[in-house]
C-alpha cells in the first residue's frame, strides 16, 4: 500500500501522517550503543541492530530515512522539541515516561560491571565497588549513571560526556569500574582483551528497550506497536539478535 493511500487513514494531528506526507522519517541516535547504534567517526555512517531496525520502517511506510545524532542526555528533549519522530532503543523507566512515549518493548538487558582484568581479584562482588576511593565511570544522561549513584554512595562517580564514553575511562586507567548493559558490555570485552565483565552472580534491574516517541500521539504509538508485533511474528527481531549480538 502506498504512503498516499495511507494518508487518509490516519488522524490529522498524527506525526504518522505527516511522516508519511513529507517522505521521510526522522530518527534520533546516539550512535554510541554498540550492538544497537554505532556511528563511524572516519564515515560519519551508522550502523547496527537499530539502525537495521529503522531501515526496514521506513522501507515498510514507503519513506526515506533519516538519521539524526543525538546525545544521551538531550534526547528526551530533542523529542519533544520535534528534532526527530522517534528514537532508536532506550531503556524503559518512569522518568522518561512522565514525558515521553514508550513503544512496546523488543529486548532486553541488564546492568553489570566492567573492569579491567588485572582487578578481578578485587572486584568480584556489587559490595566490592561500594568502597572509599573507587571511581565508578558513567556516561551522562544515561540510567546507568542513575543506577551507580543508587548502587555505590560510598564510590567515587566519574560522568563523562557524550562523545567520549565510560569504557574509555577504564581504558585510560582513570576509573577502575564502568557500569553499563550486559550487551555492550560483551561487545567492550570482545574488543578490548584487557576489560573484562566483573563476575557478579546476575545482572541488576533488568530493563526493557523500546522506541521512544512523543507521548501525546497514541496514533503513532500504536502504529509503531503494531509493526513491531507484526515483524516479531515474521522473525524479523530474531533475524537482527543473529546479526547483531553474536
Amino acid at each position: 500500500m502506498t504512503s498516499a493511500l495511507w494518508t487518509g487513514m490516519t488522524h490529522a494531528s498524527s506525526k504518522l501522517q505527516s511522516i508519511l506526507k513529507s517522505g521521510e522519517l526522522r530518527v534520533g541516535t546516539t550512535g554510541d550503543w554498540d550492538p544497537m547504534t554505532v556511528r563511524n567517526p572516519a564515515t560519519n555512517q551508522y550502523q547496527g541492530f537499530d539502525i537495521d531496525l529503522a531501515r526496514e520502517l521506513a522501507k515498510d511506510m514507503g519513506v526515506e530515512l533519516k538519521l539524526v545524532p543525538a546525545d544521551w542526555k538531550t534526547l528526551v528533549n530533542g523529542l519533544k522539541a520535534n528534532k526527530y519522530d522517534m528514537t532508536t532503543s532506550a531503556s524503559k523507566n518512569m522518568k522518561r515516561a512522565t514525558v515521553a512515549g514508550f513503544s512496546d518493548s523488543y529486548f532486553s538487558v541488564g546492568t553489570v560491571p566492567v573492569t579491567q582484568k588485572k582487578y578481578l581479584d578485587k572486584y568480584r562482588h556489587w559490595s566490592d565497588i561500594n568502597q572509599s576511593g573507587v571511581r565508578v565511570a558513567v556516561t551522562l544522561g544515561t540510567v546507568f549513571e542513575q543506577e551507580a549513584r543508587e548502587y555505590f554512595p560510598d564510590a567515587t562517580i566519574r560522568t563523562v560526556e557524550a562523545p567520549a564514553r565510560d569504557f574509555q575511562e577504564l581504558l585510560s586507567g582513570r576509573s577502575e569500574v564502568a557500569v553499563t548493559s550486559n550487551l555492550e558490555a560483551r561487545k567492550l570485552v570482545a574488543k578490548y582483551p584487557n576489560l573484562a565483565i566483573v563476575p557478579v552472580s546476575k545482572p541488576r534491574k533488568a530493563k526493557q528497550l523500546s522506541i521512544m516517541l512523543p507521548q501525546d500521539d497514541q496514533v503513532w504509538i500504536n502504529y509503531i506497536n503494531h509493526w513491531i508485533e507484526m515483524k516479531e511474528t515474521q522473525g524479523f527481531f530474531d533475524q537482527l539478535e543473529d546479526k547483531w549480538m553474536q
